[in-house]
């Protein structure tokens, strides 16, 4: 089993360090082209959500990124420390309703993008899955 570890302030210039992240496990992992767009995206607009929704932008905060290898199964785990959200109700982001909505998208592409989303600790935690060798 391979894990990495990485906290971040909850400043959004800090993208780009998770975006580093991300092409460094690409590199030391051999992740395919095809699912690396999609871990770009989902990771990203996961750890985006926790500094922006789960934090409210207060750098006093920070944001724990994981990266766990076990066989064929690549683990995010992203983890703010906000008060939580009701994940269990989401509204659809493409619903008529909704459509010109400027929010409501990020956790919408997590779940096409990545193979599996979990959350826990009241949404806290954000889990987003990838089977590398589909």
């Amino acid at each position: 089993m391979n894990s990495i570890k990485l906290e971040i302030p909850s400043l959004t210039e800090n993208i780009r360090i998770i975006e580093s992240f991300i092409d460094n496990a690409k590199d030391k992992y051999n992740i395919n082209d095809d699912i690396y767009g999609n871990i770009m995206i989902a990771v990203t607009e996961s750890v985006n959500n926790a500094i922006k929704h789960g934090n409210a932008l207060q750098n006093n905060k920070n944001v724990t990124i994981s990266l766990n290898l076990e066989q064929d199964i690549i683990t995010f785990t992203v983890q703010d420390q906000g008060p939580g959200f009701d994940f269990q109700n989401l509204p659809d982001p493409t619903a008529p309703e909704n459509i010109d909505k400027p929010g409501g998208r990020g956790i919408f592409l997590m779940k096409h993008l990545a193979d599996e989303v979990k959350f826990r600790d009241h949404g806290r935690l954000v889990e987003l899955r990838f089977y590398v060798n589909k």
